[in-house]
């Protein structure tokens, strides 16, 4: 395994720290700030909504420029914004180092993945991929449990400062191990990273339908699991203290997941990705009709995260492949999946606030994906070249 990949990896797990360790903190901040529950969740909520915008807007503003300097400034923007956190005197500097941050996060996943398989035979582009994923997914296990932890025994602020410290190291690791040559553009594709031809390629079919799949399967997935916890306390019948433990198994699932899937999406991709969105789909409904018997609703916590990341590595090289190559769809990608993540997490609200019972989301989540296996079943009939 190219020591590049392990540096993209590193990168990965700090971002995906940043991204998921403020749930376990927003009490904290919002007793230090003294703000609602509501603004301290809008540290989350804002960014993701920067992280849909900038994952376009970043992209295309450097998809001209060397890759490799790219990814290492993106890290220290990272460095920054955590670092603001760590010092924020007030909510509004808080506010701001999240979406600092935020800008990272999108271009980074997106062209990280362009010259993670650069590093690799064509054939092993996907789990090139999800070996980049694989920090985010790590960091989906440690990320709550991580800040708890530092956060219950140092305050908030150290968490950051420690989100900040391998900020840096992940930085270092890129300018020292990703090789510039993965950084440039292949053969022909120079003249594909100015805007107008960008925008050019993304008129494809093929590259809406992806994206399109990709919003769905991310919003069943997310929209479900945003209130997982609600179905464990009140239906199953866990304490709020077994609620960390079992997102640890989901965690575990989504590396199982991101692993497995990369592997089956460079034997046969199309096939890859209607398989898992299928099982994610029947996981979901499984989930809702099991949800009353601890046992089940273990298991099938752990294969929701098999699951719902299994098809990431293989729906990422998709839309770059009907691009020809473009960065500006790798960060399109990214933006799609947080606009479905949005609409999942609303969609599942509605359904409780509705008074349809906690299991709601999890049927409001299968109906979803079934949405996005129906889309990528259809794009399946013109299979797309890889590059």
């Amino acid at each position: 395994m190219p020591a590049g990949l392990l540096a993209l990896a590193l990168g990965g797990f700090g971002i995906g720290l940043t991204e998921f360790v403020i749930a376990g903190l927003l009490p904290q901040v919002a007793r230090d700030f003294d703000v609602s529950e509501a603004a301290a969740g809008r540290l989350i909520s804002g960014y993701a909504l920067t992280v849909a915008v900038g994952a376009i807007a970043v992209t295309a503003a450097t998809a001209r420029l060397p890759r490799k300097p790219v990814l290492t400034g993106l890290v220290v923007l990272f460095v920054a914004g955590n670092m603001t956190s760590a010092l924020a005197p007030d909510y509004r500097v808080m506010l701001l180092g999240r979406v600092v941050a935020a800008l990272c996060h999108g271009t980074f996943f997106g062209l990280g993945s362009l010259v993670a398989r650069r590093m690799v035979a064509p054939e092993r582009a996907s789990r090139a991929v999800a070996v980049m994923f694989a920090g985010l997914t790590v960091a989906n296990v440690l990320g709550v449990p991580f800040g708890a932890l530092i956060g219950d025994r140092w305050g908030w602020r150290a968490t950051f400062w420690a989100i900040t410290g391998a900020g840096v190291v992940a930085a270092a690791a890129i300018a020292v191990l990703v090789p510039g040559w993965a950084g440039r553009p292949g053969p022909g594709e120079d003249e594909l990273t100015a805007l107008p031809a960008q925008l050019r390629s993304l008129r494809s079919r093929q590259v809406w339908l992806t994206l399109t799949a990709t919003a769905l399967g991310y919003g069943g997935m997310f929209g479900a699991f945003s209130y997982i916890a609600y179905t464990f306390t009140k239906v199953t019948g866990f304490s709020d203290t077994d609620v960390a433990w079992l997102l640890v198994v989901y965690g575990s699932g989504l590396v199982v997941g991101n692993i497995a899937g990369g592997r089956a999406a460079d034997r046969n991709r199309d096939r890859a990705l209607l398989v898992s969105l299928a099982a994610l789909t029947a996981t979901l409904l499984g989930l809702g009709l099991l949800a009353g018997s601890p046992m089940a609703a273990v298991l099938l916590t752990f294969l929701l995260g098999v699951s719902g990341f299994a098809p990431v590595p293989g729906l990422i090289t998709r839309v770059t492949d009907a691009a020809h190559g473009v960065p500006l769809a790798a960060g399109a990608n990214v933006s799609a999946s947080n606009v479905g993540n949005a609409l999942g997490a609303w969609l599942g609200g509605a359904a409780i606030s509705a008074g349809l019972g906690y299991t709601a989301p999890l049927y409001v989540g299968a109906g979803i994906v079934l949405a996005g296996l129906l889309t990528m079943a259809w794009a399946a009939r013109e299979p797309v070249a890889r590059r």
